[in-house]
């Protein structure tokens, strides 16, 4: 194993021409290895606009097999480049039935795993629960010839839970690729709490499991197309921090910007072991944590 990861992380705007943003993505892939990287996170479901703004059967198009046609251009580039490659697709699994999925693909071609978006929101402006069926994957890590990555999917971003169980099986990255962003009628001071917030959960992520987390989200306005909102501007803001939160590289909320940065692999162990708290999880007392609620 390399004691240094050079990750890259392609933070996109989408239009409707799916080829054009394909197109995009493997630029970036291409520029990534160009500078080093030995993988690349692309933003939640790269292919098209986020269509979840509105609930139209007609969407359901858009879903593709995995493996499909996506993963064989993925995939064959990942192997032309030796490099892994970590994007988000729209999964139709079966007729009517269809997931939010991570597909991770390693540095020979192959797909080296996938992972189904376990939680799915359902509120204005993101109604995914009309569109994906939650994960039944678990959180489990994909091993790459680079290591155990953890891969989580935008919504999943808010549970400690989540990158709790990743981390005690043994992930050695935590990835959140994203779409996420404000709706234009809120005022600024909103924005900027959900902004905080979000980099603040992701932050707290590593502390708490001493690993490094990459959040790669779209940017850009995209209109509801359904045109009953205001629609939603992505807010960008794509981040790497290190395993105690420490940010090692960040992007603007209007900016389509490839971030590079080179990750110590050796911090982790360093830093859980001053601050040991896989150690002393009182595992004994957290029976509660499988219940909706303590009444």
């Amino acid at each position: 194993m390399k004691n240094t990861l050079t990750v890259a992380l392609a933070q996109q705007s989408f239009g409707v021409d799916r080829d054009k943003n394909l197109a995009d993505s493997i630029a970036f892939i291409h520029a990534a290895k160009q500078q080093g990287a030995d993988l690349v996170l692309l933003p939640e479901l790269h292919l098209g606009p986020y269509f979840c703004q509105s609930e139209s059967t007609d969407f359901f198009d858009l879903a593709e097999p995995i493996p499909g046609p996506s993963c064989e251009t993925l995939g064959a580039l990942a192997g032309q480049l030796n490099i892994v490659i970590v994007a988000t697709l729209f999964e139709k699994r079966a007729p009517g039935l269809y997931h939010n999925t991570a597909v991770v693909f390693d540095r020979d071609g192959s797909m080296a795993g996938k992972y189904r978006k376990m939680h799915i929101p359902d509120d204005p402006g993101f109604y995914e629960k009309f569109y994906f069926t939650p994960g039944d994957l678990g959180f489990t890590p994909i091993a790459t010839s680079l290591g155990k990555v953890g891969i989580l999917v935008c919504w999943d971003q808010w549970y400690p839970e989540a990158a709790r169980l990743m981390a005690m099986a043994g992930a050695e990255l935590l990835l959140y690729p994203t779409a996420i962003g404000w709706s234009p009628d809120d005022d600024a001071d909103e924005k900027q709490r959900q902004l905080d917030a979000w980099i603040t959960i992701q932050r707290a992520h590593a502390v708490a499991n001493g690993l490094p987390v990459l959040s790669c989200n779209r940017m850009g306005f995209e209109p509801d197309p359904s045109g009953h909102s205001s629609g939603i501007q992505f807010w960008g803001n794509s981040f790497v921090t290190g395993p105690q939160g420490e940010l090692l590289c960040s992007a603007g909320s209007d900016e389509s910007k490839l971030l590079i940065v080179a990750i110590d692999r050796a911090r982790t162990e360093s830093v859980r072991r001053i601050w040991p708290f896989l150690r002393d999880r009182r595992i004994d007392a957290f029976d509660g944590l499988v219940k909706r609620y303590l009444d």
